[in-house]
């Protein structure tokens, strides 16, 4: 029989990462190159624009202090209130998703992420991102990471190697739990790039629409838990 908690951890970390995906792509499409879940990638970006290869250099050299600001307030404030529910922080980040797609819908057709109203925008989908990544390492600090999934092609590769090349039966146990936690939001996460390019390109913003639903489907689970 399928353990509850494990069911329920692997539902929480594929909804995430799906979001994190679908976000991440939608304003990377959407805004130039922006990256709002991956924001350290806006580095990369960075040095790309100022050797004059693409533009919107205003958004990524902000994106990184915006993070960092909401991260710092999420933590500090979930710690001093010592609260242990995720619900509230996915409802936040389902209204800084809305206010990306409203605010993103009130500037299309965007010509430079470093317009103000698409500055904005795109800032309102860092601070999205930033609260989950707050809560990959507080109330769901026992999942997978979400929203890069560097570290977790990493893990599972490692894992899938020295599964392969033998294990004790206490080690086998212990890789092929880590696998199963890791190989659900990996795919996730690739679904939603998938589904956020797609959806971008057929209805614009309006596509936020999807990874909203998902937060709050999750926040209402949670609650329902909770209770």
């Amino acid at each position: 029989m399928a353990d509850p908690g494990h069911t329920r951890g692997a539902v929480a970390a594929s909804a995430l990462a799906f979001t994190a995906g679908f976000v991440d792509t939608c304003g990377f499409i959407a805004l130039f190159g922006l990256f709002t879940a991956h924001v350290t990638g806006n580095f990369v970006l960075i040095g790309a624009t100022a050797a004059g290869q693409g533009h919107g250099l205003v958004a990524r050299l902000i994106a990184l202090p915006v993070f960092v600001a909401v991260v710092a307030l999420v933590h500090a404030t979930t710690r001093w209130s010592g609260a242990r529910s995720a619900r509230p922080l996915l409802v936040i980040e389902a209204m800084l998703l809305a206010v990306f797609a409203v605010i993103g819908l009130a500037a299309s057709p965007i010509h430079s992420s470093d317009q103000p109203l698409a500055l904005l925008a795109g800032m309102a989908g860092v601070a999205a991102m930033a609260v989950q990544n707050a809560a990959s390492r507080g109330v769901f600090a026992g999942l997978a990471p979400t929203t890069v999934m560097t570290g977790n092609v990493t893990q599972l590769t490692i894992d899938l190697v020295d599964l392969a090349a033998g294990a004790t039966p206490d080690n086998r146990q212990a890789l092929l739990a880590r696998i199963h936690r890791t190989w659900p939001p990996l795919a996730l996460f690739t679904v939603g790039c998938a589904a956020g390019a797609v959806s971008f390109i057929t209805v614009g913003f309006s596509c936020l629409a999807a990874p909203i639903l998902v937060i709050l489907a999750l926040a209402a689970f949670d609650g329902r838990r909770a209770s």
